[in-house]
């Protein structure tokens, strides 16, 4: 790795755990990394509920997460309505509601979901990982050569953030299959085994970088 690293983003499902199994160790690490002075941000494409119950369902876990680290996709949805002051139709689960109703205005026109694009001879504004959109506003200022992803999907994850310049760790765990690092050109940043390497592999990249600037 190369610039020193300010930021951190780590996919959540199949990274620090699967369902209500957590990773070996990933909690332990999790607490490891806040001991530097990275900022952590949790990135994840879960569409199925609201920040506050992904928020209590981590806790619940055992992970030391604050609620305003998580940057989902259904968050990059909402900072898209209120940047085009649009009045969405919503079309997702009961229990991702939360997050809209206060954009939610009554009595007045929504601007309906377009289900088939050549209907209305437009096209749908995809948002998520692995858009270059997600991971700049997840960047929030923040240089993309400052910043490392540690996730287990090779295209979402890995290539997404490191299409906008961002180092990418994919972890072996998940939804990672035999040769994933092989599907993406330029290559993972880093393949390591799980999220505890991962967070090893910064950690130490991050003292070498202090011991070296204090010795020139």
């Amino acid at each position: 790795m190369a610039n020193k690293i300010k930021a951190v983003f780590i996919d959540l499902s199949g990274t620090i755990h699967i369902d209500n199994n957590i990773i070996p160790g990933a909690i332990e690490a999790l607490k490891k990394l806040r001991s530097t002075s990275a900022k952590i941000k949790f990135v994840t494409n879960t569409t199925k509920e609201s920040k506050s119950s992904l928020h209590n369902r981590l806790i619940n876990l055992g992970f030391d997460i604050k609620k305003d680290e998580i940057f989902s996709s259904l968050a990059a949805a909402r900072e898209l309505v209120i940047a085009k002051k649009l009045n969405p139709f919503l079309i997702i689960d009961p229990a991702a509601m939360e997050d809209f109703e206060d954009l939610i205005k009554t009595n007045e026109e929504s601007n309906a979901v377009v289900l088939l694009e050549y209907s209305a001879n437009v096209k749908a504004e995809v948002v998520g990982k692995p858009t270059e959109k997600f991971f700049t506003t997840a960047l929030d200022g923040i240089s993309p050569s400052e910043a490392v992803m540690i996730g287990d999907d090779i295209r979402d994850d890995i290539g997404g953030a490191q299409a906008v310049g961002i180092r990418g760790i994919l972890v072996k765990t998940g939804k990672y299959r035999p040769d994933d690092e092989k599907l993406i050109t330029p290559p993972p940043t880093k393949v390591v085994s799980s999220f505890v390497e991962a967070v090893n592999e910064i950690i130490y990249e991050m003292n070498w970088k202090t011991i070296s600037r204090s010795t020139n």
